[in-house]
């Protein structure tokens, strides 16, 4: 499972907000939906999110084994 729980830390120590990637980097308002559900989204949406928040990859996604 891909966890975006790091996204939001990085937005919090950046000052970002959903606002801001709305209009910086042109992210849907359903696209962030999808982000606070934990669903997929295109590694074009990743790109842009690092691009926005100036970071890298690992620091708005982690990848959590299924516990089965």
């Amino acid at each position: 499972m891909i966890s975006y729980e790091r996204l939001w830390e990085t937005m919090k120590q950046r000052g970002a907000t959903t606002y801001t990637l709305q209009v910086k980097g042109g992210i849907s308002s359903s696209t962030i939906r999808r982000l606070r559900a934990g669903e997929s989204v295109s590694t074009n949406t990743l790109d842009a999110l690092c691009r926005i928040l100036d970071c890298t990859l690992q620091d708005i996604v982690e990848y959590l084994p299924d516990k089965t």
